[in-house]
């Protein structure tokens, strides 16, 4: 069973990859992707988290950013449920995932 510091590292090198990749991207179509899903689950089933997820990706990009990578207990909060599925590949996920996997 993985700890939860293992789960919370792994969370936070997929959010850096994550955020990586819509920053080297101008149009910002992995942020654009987020607010979609976030507004897909949102209808399908209206929970705080999700409402938190929306209010959050009102902002702009700097600000998501810098939530996305907080270290503290709300930013670990905040990945375990985050909308940026879909951004990095199944490759990318693998890598990061097997990484992580020793614990």
């Amino acid at each position: 069973m993985k700890s939860h510091q293992t789960i919370d590292d792994r969370g936070l090198a997929l959010a850096r990859l994550i955020v990586e990749k819509i920053d080297s991207d101008p149009k910002r179509l992995g942020l654009e992707r987020a607010r979609t899903i976030c507004d897909k689950w949102y209808q399908n089933s209206p929970l705080k988290a999700y409402a938190e997820w929306k209010q959050i990706l009102s902002g702009n990009w700097e600000t998501i950013k810098s939530l996305l990578l907080d270290e503290s207990e709300y930013g670990k909060r905040l990945r375990q449920n985050n909308p940026f599925c879909g951004i990095l590949t199944p490759e990318e996920r693998r890598q990061i995932l097997r990484y992580y996997s020793h614990d």
